[in-house]
């Protein structure tokens, strides 16, 4: 026997909480999710396998932010804890992106994010998964072409709720927190023409300046953006108060009505086939996302605990993805931020011996009846 493998059981959750009373059919139609705990021999492997049914609709991929509405850093049971139950019940959940880990923009993730349909942080021209508006899953390097238009002809490249460095210009929405945290340049005070202030991908969206301010640090406030542009990268022609200003956040490729979003990376199975990956054939604690036209996998590897699991390249990773049915996946953050909670309970053994504090997390939520 080359392989000696030890599985233990699939734990399905149901999905019905008998404390609320629900009957048969709730328990009937919950059913479209199961934990495996894989342990492989060969590695040795102690390995989380979350697989979500595709067809049960009642379930879906949603992400979340370490501050709650804002940026932040958390642990990914806290994050779950503070999960908003007006957008349903979380029942799995596995660390998001890597992310800006010190500093006042600590939090902010490195590649694109949306949580609930709102655009919180702007892609990077790498790996990022999204899920269009019927709840299917994509894969794509994802660019931003955000920009900041007025006056007929006065155009800037933006960022989006990050650090703004004098040769830049950055929006920031109330998913940054309280200020801006820059210093100096000058900082327009927006207000969305929509009464719905929420950021969403694809559109561009009217705002009219309301006040202008040259201190940096600038409040946010619920219903206002600011458009902060550095003293060294102004056009010719600054908006004015009480003109228009319009938002474009177009992306390439077009993901306009996209509800959810995560970046991460690298790709590792594109079309049922591994993507080669050049690295440091080095083992860490690995996380990692996959779909098929069946299911969804959320998948950790936990690692550094010596003969018991010792973590995966990049290749060994891509290949158990493939082994185990995945034909689209890509790696998320990993390392001490690796983690994978079930149903209430963190299912690995962090490598630092506790739940790192993480900028976002990929959730999947069953949906409020």
């Amino acid at each position: 026997m080359s392989k000696l493998r030890r599985q233990a059981g699939w734990l399905v959750l149901l999905l019905w909480f008998c404390s609320q009373g629900q009957g048969q059919e709730s328990a009937r139609s919950g059913r479209g999710l199961a934990y495996h705990r894989d342990e492989l021999l060969e590695g040795p492997w102690v390995i989380q396998v979350v697989k979500i049914d595709r067809k049960n609709k009642g379930v879906e991929l949603q992400t979340t932010l370490g501050g709650g509405n804002h940026l932040g850093i958390a642990p990914l049971s806290d994050q779950m804890k503070a999960f908003p139950r007006a957008q349903g019940r979380p029942i799995a959940a596995i660390n998001g992106d890597y992310y800006r880990d010190e500093g006042p923009y600590t939090g902010d993730p490195k590649g694109l994010q949306i949580r609930n349909g709102e655009l919180i942080s702007a892609p990077c021209d790498w790996t990022a998964l999204w899920v269009d508006a019927d709840g299917n899953p994509h894969m794509t390097n994802v660019s931003s072409r955000f920009e900041a238009r007025w006056g007929g002809e006065s155009k800037i490249s933006i960022g989006l709720n990050q650090e703004r460095v004098a040769s830049a210009a950055v929006l920031y929405t109330p998913a940054m927190g309280q200020t801006t945290k820059t210093k100096g340049g000058m900082e327009f005070i927006l207000e969305p023409a929509s009464t719905n202030a929420l950021l969403k991908v694809g559109e561009e969206h009217q705002a009219r300046v309301r006040e202008i301010r040259d201190t940096g640090n600038s409040s946010i406030r619920t219903n206002t953006w600011v458009l902060s542009i550095g003293a060294q990268s102004p056009p010719t022609a600054l908006p004015k108060v009480g003109g228009i200003v319009t938002i474009s956040t177009e992306t390439g490729p077009n993901i306009r009505g996209a509800k959810a979003a995560m970046g991460g990376g690298p790709a590792l199975v594109r079309s049922g086939k591994v993507v080669p990956y050049r690295e440091v054939a080095v083992r860490n604690p690995r996380s990692a996302v996959g779909w098929n036209k069946d299911h969804i996998f959320l998948v950790q590897v936990d690692g550094r605990r010596l003969n018991v699991s010792v973590g995966m390249t990049t290749a060994e990773l891509s290949a158990y993805l493939q082994k185990i049915g995945c034909e689209e996946a890509m790696s998320l953050d990993g390392g001490g931020s690796s983690t994978c909670w079930v149903y209430g309970q963190v299912m690995n053994n962090p490598s630092e011996g506790f739940e790192r504090s993480m900028a976002n997390a990929l959730v999947a939520v069953q949906k409020p009846k």
